[in-house]
């Protein structure tokens, strides 16, 4: 595990979105995708806000383009981000290893 410190979840879900979109990256494109996988009503504010932060640290990078005839601002992965984005994973996974799902879910029914 590299120094920077893990993804948070929104953060992971946001860069998540940004690869799954690629070349066509742009707040309200990762925004509907978000909301499309999470079923969950997503605050573009949160989200540009998240793309701004991770910029910021290094995870993103920006550039203006033209889309469909508006000038936006695109966001593709950085190789920082990949790395942070394998590395959230990977640490997730591990957390996650030797837990019993369906016994812990089990808990919650009483």
């Amino acid at each position: 595990m590299s120094s920077d410190a893990p993804l948070g979840s929104f953060e992971e879900q946001v860069l998540l979105a940004v690869v799954r979109t690629g070349g066509d990256a742009y707040g309200m494109r990762v925004r509907h995708e978000l909301e499309r996988l999470t079923e969950r009503d997503v605050a573009i504010g949160a989200v540009y806000a998240t793309l701004d932060r991770m910029e910021s640290k290094g995870l993103v990078l920006s550039r203006r383009a033209d889309v469909d005839g508006m000038s936006r601002r695109l966001f593709a992965i950085s190789p920082r981000g990949a790395r942070a984005l394998a590395e959230t994973r990977v640490l997730r996974d591990r957390l996650w290893e030797g837990v019993d799902f369906w016994g812990l879910a089990a808990l919650g029914q009483g």
